[in-house]
């Protein structure tokens, strides 16, 4: 298999070695839904970068939203860490496999680390704000009138989204109930509230009260 490299809303994805390994590895190794939905982060994570004027690394870029979701596969369940370590570890691995520099390789895996906390990606290198920019847009989306109807419809058709809302919560939810424990403090405790019966959001402020600290 090899990667597509057709135009696509102006867009290219990078043709190298490094590309295309990327994209064998998470089609053969993750659903088609987070296959679609990683080739879509690129695409509009690329667009935004266009549309904010933002030079970045597309092969970076690339890799970060290809590897985003990984850590949500059934192997990483049991993993008792946050999903996103998981995915940006795989990253991590597979790009110190490929003799990639260790400030690339960091990008990718904060990039990845941080894609579901808003705030802050944004503040930082082109490569990590623009993976989050994908996802946001994608799953969110935020900023959806900065992608033209047709670049938007362009995409679609490349990789295509049925039912999506539904499908991306499910595979939310089944990659995080069985470690809830990581949800404390993020986005992803909304999700096992909604999917979850008898799920407990964790309470930062009633953490702090119970603290062994007497004051």
């Amino acid at each position: 298999m090899t990667t597509d490299t057709t135009l696509t809303a102006g867009i290219h994805v990078p043709d190298t070695k490094l590309a295309r390994e990327a994209t064998e590895l998470v089609r053969d190794s993750t659903s088609e839904l987070i296959y679609h939905h990683s080739r879509r982060v690129y695409f509009f994570g690329s667009l935004q970068g266009r549309n904010r004027d933002i030079g970045f690394d597309p092969e970076l870029l690339y890799i970060g939203a290809m590897f985003h979701d990984l850590g949500l596969n059934e192997q990483f369940r049991s993993s008792g860490r946050r999903f996103e370590v998981d995915s940006a570890d795989e990253a991590r691995r597979f790009l110190h496999s490929h003799g990639v520099p260790e400030d690339s390789v960091r990008r990718v895996w904060t990039a990845i680390a941080l894609h579901t906390t808003p705030g802050v990606p944004e503040f930082m290198e082109p490569e990590v704000a623009l993976v989050t920019a994908g996802v946001e847009y994608d799953v969110l989306g935020i900023g959806y009138a900065d992608v033209s109807d047709q670049d938007r419809q362009d995409i679609v058709e490349l990789h295509p989204r049925p039912d999506f809302k539904r499908r991306i919560l499910a595979a939310f939810t089944d990659g995080i109930r069985p470690r809830p424990e990581t949800t404390f403090g993020n986005v992803k405790a909304d999700v096992l509230e909604h999917y979850v019966p008898g799920f407990q959001r964790g309470d930062f402020v009633r953490t702090i009260l119970d603290s062994p600290w007497a004051e």
